[in-house]
């Protein structure tokens, strides 16, 4: 009975291995995307406000970070112990990246791109 299940699950999948690895392909093709587009902007809003960023230091204040802001004009600036990792940074972008790369599979999935014809 075993035999005969892993026989035929094995074959489904020799039959289907190249929508496998097509499929796999993708999920780390989207994975990556994600993976950039929600770390970009954390880092480079990190390194702006790093203690030794020249546009941090124009604050001229020892303890105070320059937050920025929307106008380049404007200068907004913060004590140093206001920025800090907190739990809730190591599960976030790893949730979400998981949210986009399941919805991104789930219309990958609605629109059919692995779908062929099969001979019987």
């Amino acid at each position: 009975m075993i035999v005969s299940f892993l026989t035929t699950l094995l074959h489904r999948l020799t039959l289907r291995w190249p929508v496998l690895l097509y499929a796999a392909t993708w999920t780390v093709i989207l994975t990556a995307m994600v993976a950039l587009a929600s770390f970009s902007p954390e880092v480079a809003f990190v390194s702006a406000v790093s203690q030794s960023s020249s546009f941090s230091k124009a604050c001229g204040t020892e303890g105070s970070v320059r937050v920025p802001m929307d106008v380049a004009g404007e200068k907004l600036c913060l004590p140093v112990h206001l920025f800090g990792k907190s739990k809730i940074d190591w599960i976030v972008p790893p949730v979400f990246a998981a949210v986009i790369v399941t919805g991104s599979a789930w219309v990958v999935r609605g629109i059919g791109l692995w779908e062929f014809d099969e001979a019987h």
